[in-house]
Formats: structure tokens, sequence, C-alpha cells
């Protein structure tokens, strides 16, 4: 029996009926790969396509946009630590009621904080925290020109 040969290579090699079958899987990766390259130079190109070119603008007869209609919320922070909205005096306690009381009011989100240099930060940052949840998010940091310049210069 050693020398009766067998079909088919032993049995290794098995043919399927009707051909090759189709993958019934997507392989992805490539196409991930694809994405994530043309990510990146889209990420790099786009703040090149930004880059503005100097331009003289003519001049024309044409009315400016108009300005806000509205004159902008102001709070203020006192060096003793007193909030005041626009003039009135408000108590910390009830800023966040105030707030959204006056934003229900208004159109825009706008409103300048102005504080005193002697405040501390984290006042600054509470009474910042408590116009967000107030409703304003579009927050301006009021300060005065002719401040120190960082650069050793002086003023």
């Amino acid at each position: 029996m050693a020398g009766v040969m067998q079909k088919n290579g032993g049995g290794r090699r098995r043919r399927r009926r009707g051909g090759a079958q189709p993958m019934a899987e997507i392989n992805i990766t490539p196409f991930v790969d694809v994405m994530l390259v043309l990510l990146i130079i889209f990420m790099v190109a786009a703040p090149l396509l930004t880059v503005g070119v100097p331009v003289e603008l003519p001049k024309t007869a044409a009315q400016a946009l108009p300005a806000e209609q509205e004159e902008p919320l102001t709070v203020t922070i006192t060096a003793e630590g007193g909030v005041q909205i626009m003039t009135t005096e408000t108590q910390r306690e009830d800023l966040v009621t105030k707030l959204r009381a006056v934003a229900a009011e208004r159109e825009g989100d706008r409103v300048f904080l102005r504080a005193d240099g002697a405040v501390p930060y984290s006042t600054v940052m509470e009474i910042m925290g408590a116009l967000n949840a107030g409703g304003f998010s579009n927050i301006g940091l009021v300060t005065d020109i002719g401040g120190p310049t960082l650069d050793g210069s002086g003023n």
C-alpha cells in the first residue's frame, strides 16, 4: 500500500463548486488611511487659503452698516468687590437671576465686564461664570490704554 498514490495531492487541495466565492467582508483600512491623509492635507492647506491680498478699496457714497441698536450691557466689579449691572448695585446672590431677566429682554448677548485692578482674578472669573450662566456668552473685558508692554520698553 505504500505505492498507492492519492488523488489531488493527498486531499490538501479542495476545490469548491462554482469557483471562488466573493468576500463577504469589506476591508476599510485602505479607505481610512486615504481619508486620514486627506484630512492632514486639508488641515495644512486651509490656513494658507485665508491669506489676504493687500488692496486699496475704492471710496463709495454708501452708508456704513448700522451699529447695534441697543447699548451693550456693562457689569462692573468695584475695588471693594461690589457688583453693578449698569449703574444698579446688585448682590452676588441675585446676579444670575437678574442677568437672566435682562437677557430675556435684550436682543444681543454682548456684555462688557469692567473690574478694578485690585480685584482678585478669582473674583473676576466668578462673575464671568455668572454672566455665562445668566445667558451672556459674548463677554468683553474693558481695560485702559497705556499699560505695560512687557517688552521692557515701559509704557
